[in-house]
């Protein structure tokens, strides 16, 4: 049998596993990293001597550490798959389209992996979300240029599965041979949320997937969002979010742009406000502000120059993960001429998440009806992804099916290991 990948191209992080004579092994692809079985979605860009030199995974957030804003950093490149605005972006002078960026990334994947295996490697399964959006001309998009960057990573056989039914080939691995259970799937990304409703374990199933599935449901709610909200909340008024200034002109009260708060929130978004325009309205704002509010706008204007939105939300994320074991936390952070100890606790991350984990719970509650099935006829809830462990979000499955039945694997690997199942059927 020819041997075969299956890659969890995620958000934030990307996975591999290659089937080779019927064995599914995680590949370890991004070497120096802690977690070196998964890969950090991200791409860096610097130019030295005349030349462009790219680097991707730990190794492009090294540089990117060292190098800063000399460079240009990418993360989140999935998220971008539906934007139908995203036709290309200049990087040093050449025009890369997003699925020639894609592309980059699958293409180091394919190569390091099968430097591993000793072999070359054509066909491939590829993870992709439930939905990528609810707009059909962008649903379609998404998937075409999935499939194009494929393509052009060198891959010549690609298919396509959803990422939780690749969660739950992986769930079903681990049981005993044809002893079906129902399973309530939830696949929890840095982007999004996904879930599926399906009969595992009958051998009938593993050789025709569809059949097995019931239901499927998704939404565009991920870790991303969680972070961001204690950005909004707890860390952006270190950078001037509150500042009112006195307008030149009139007695009016002006502050930062509707644009630039949204911007705020996303850490990858931050680069965009190297914009000029936007450089100079943050410097007008300095102008009429006082000594306090200066300051809150100086460490904006650092934080857009010296490119460091990426460390920043390291600490947010970190601070967060420990709220899923503990009642408080502290975002640290001390860099860059800034200092940060901002506290928040469990009770203020849960309200703050609390619209948020209600639209979740709504499509798990739409993909239980559109399977047609009562919360008790489930023998076991499957989770994966970092956001499975907050404590809100598992109470939605607890309260359903009871914590007896709840499973759970690795937050970055385990889909990456169905789809190497996956694969291991077409090679």
């Amino acid at each position: 049998m020819s041997p075969a990948f299956g890659i969890d191209f995620g958000t934030s992080n990307s996975a591999l596993a290659a089937s080779v004579d019927n064995q599914v092994k995680l590949l370890d692809i991004d070497p120096g990293n802690p977690l070196s079985n998964s890969l950090k979605s991200i791409l860096y860009f610097i130019k030295e001597d005349g030349r462009t030199h790219s680097f991707v995974g730990y190794e492009g957030v090294r540089q990117y550490i060292d190098n800063g804003a000399e460079g240009r950093y990418m993360q989140s490149i999935k998220s971008f798959l539906s934007d139908l605005s995203f036709q290309k972006t200049n990087i040093y002078g050449k025009n890369y389209t997003l699925e020639e960026l894609i592309a980059h990334l699958l293409r180091v994947m394919k190569t390091r992996g099968e430097k591993i295996i000793g072999q070359e490697v054509d066909t491939v399964v590829l993870g992709r979300p439930v939905v990528f959006s609810t707009d059909a001309e962008r649903e379609n998009t998404a998937t075409r240029r999935l499939i194009n960057a494929a393509q052009l990573a060198g891959f010549k056989e690609i298919s396509l599965q959803m990422e939780p039914v690749a969660a739950a080939r992986a769930y079903e691995n681990s049981l005993p041979c044809n002893r079906e259970q129902i399973v309530l799937v939830g696949d929890f990304g840095a982007g999004s949320s996904d879930f599926t409703v399906l009969k595992v374990g009958n051998s009938h199933h593993r050789v025709s997937r569809a059949q097995g599935i019931l239901s499927v449901g998704g939404l565009y709610i991920g870790g991303d969002n969680f972070d961001s909200l204690i950005m909004r909340h707890k860390v952006a008024r270190y950078y001037g979010t509150d500042v009112q200034v006195k307008s030149m002109f009139s007695d009016n009260l002006t502050g930062l742009s509707p644009l630039v708060l949204s911007h705020l929130m996303q850490w990858h978004r931050i680069p965009w406000l190297r914009r000029p325009q936007t450089l100079g309205n943050i410097k007008e704002l300095k102008v009429g502000a006082g000594l306090r509010d200066r300051r809150l706008l100086e460490n904006l204007e650092r934080l857009i120059s010296d490119n460091y939105g990426y460390l920043l939300f390291q600490s947010i994320e970190t601070a967060k993960c420990r709220l899923s074991d503990h009642g408080d936390a502290t975002v640290n952070f001390k860099d860059y001429g800034i200092a940060i100890e901002e506290p928040v606790t469990r009770i203020e991350f849960e309200d703050m998440i609390r619209d948020l984990v209600l639209q979740i719970d709504a499509c798990v509650t739409q993909t239980l009806a559109d399977a047609g099935i009562a919360p008790e006829q489930v023998n076991a809830v499957f989770l994966t992804g970092g956001s499975s462990y907050i404590p809100l979000i598992r109470a939605i499955f607890e309260f359903r099916v009871g914590a007896d039945k709840i499973k759970t694997a690795d937050a970055f690997t385990s889909v990456a290991y169905g789809l190497g199942l996956e694969a291991g059927l077409l090679a």
